[in-house]
């Protein structure tokens, strides 16, 4: 099998090369941008396989596009280049409208024309998987969960513009026959995590002795994947997957941000003590909230754990774990980033 990835620099799309060239006999073309986040340090395990290849290029760039799929021939398309950030789309919403709707229908009228022309068994067996997010449904109560059913209600930019792009390949499905598959994700970690999310962010600024800061009261929910889950459950969706159907990934790890906090803090304290021996729970600052900052998201896995028969391994006792002692025993990866770029940076204030 042939697999095209793109953002496969990205976290998790780095991730899923990694996994497929670990473990797989698949051939994977990484088509990357290579944008601020975009980190092929992150690929290091894996740039020399002969089933690797990268191609630097940009989704919303239609002749880059169809030459990468022309030359690859791909039997799978996983389509994850986008911009992620909250709050980054609410300082600058234009690039998440134009990686994120315009880049995700450019890949759809490239791949139909590419699909439209193969014979037989690879023409049946191709699919077009676009990974997306659970923050198109919106937010949460305190009770109940996302399920593949839930209406869509974005309430940021960032949300918004991936609600877009979902409802585009479920039309490309719709209208043209496109074999499209769509997974909607709860909040990834782990090894690799670009240091402006939440859990990377609080390892390296509590490490460097900075202020840990956490939104509004901390009380907001998210229920958390380990990125290594995810990828298999992304190879399992593009292997066994129904085209037309959408399958939602969640860790079973419902969390409040300040606890997240917490538990990064107590695996640190006992890791790699402070020299004074405090607590580096005595580095939490609370700040301003976010806008529009949804409450609770979490997911109901239950159609891809009986239909496709995933599900997670990692709690999230254990995954934080591991995330915390790969940032503990990788700095020059995540110092380099820091070095080069304001990952570390507040954003998003609205004003």
């Amino acid at each position: 099998m042939r697999v095209l990835v793109t953002g496969g620099a990205g976290f998790i799309g780095s991730a899923l090369v990694r996994h497929i060239v670990e473990n797989t006999e698949y051939q994977v073309l990484n088509f990357d941008k290579l944008t601020y986040a975009g980190t092929l340090t992150s690929l290091s395990s894996v740039a020399a396989s002969p089933r690797y290849r990268f191609k630097q290029g940009d989704v919303c760039d239609e002749r880059a596009v169809r030459a990468a799929i022309e030359d690859f021939r791909p039997d799978v398309i996983t389509h994850l280049a986008a911009e992620s950030h909250v709050d980054r789309s609410i300082d600058g919403p234009g690039a998440f409208i134009q990686t994120n709707i315009v880049g995700t229908y450019t890949m759809l009228t490239a791949a139909l024309e590419y699909w439209r022309r193969l014979d037989g068994e690879r023409r049946s067996s191709f699919r077009f998987h676009h990974i997306s997010t659970d923050e198109v449904f919106g937010s949460l109560g305190e009770t109940g969960y996302f399920t593949e059913a839930t209406a869509y209600d974005p309430r940021s930019p960032y949300s918004a513009s991936k609600a877009g792009s979902d409802h585009l390949v479920s039309a490309w499905g719709h209208t043209f026959g496109l074999p499209v598959l769509i997974t909607n994700c709860s909040n990834n970690y782990g090894p690799y995590h670009f240091p402006e999310k939440l859990i990377p962010l609080m390892i390296v600024k509590a490490l460097s002795g900075e202020p840990l800061p956490v939104y509004g009261s901390g009380t907001n929910i998210r229920d958390w994947l380990f990125v290594e889950d995810h990828v298999r459950a992304l190879q399992c969706v593009f292997e066994k997957g129904v085209p037309g159907q959408t399958y939602n990934v969640g860790g079973n790890s419902e969390r409040r941000n300040i606890d997240v906090v917490n538990t990064v803090c107590d695996i640190l304290d006992r890791l790699q003590p402070r020299a004074d021996s405090r607590s580096y729970r005595d580095q939490i600052v609370y700040v301003a909230d976010r806008p529009g900052h949804d409450q609770r998201y979490a997911i109901d896995a239950s159609k891809i754990a009986s239909e496709l028969g995933w599900e997670p391994i990692e709690t999230f006792e254990s995954g934080i774990e591991k995330t915390v002692v790969w940032y503990l025993g990788n700095r020059a990866w995540w110092e380099e980033i820091l070095e080069r770029s304001e990952a570390a940076e507040r954003r998003g204030l609205g004003g």
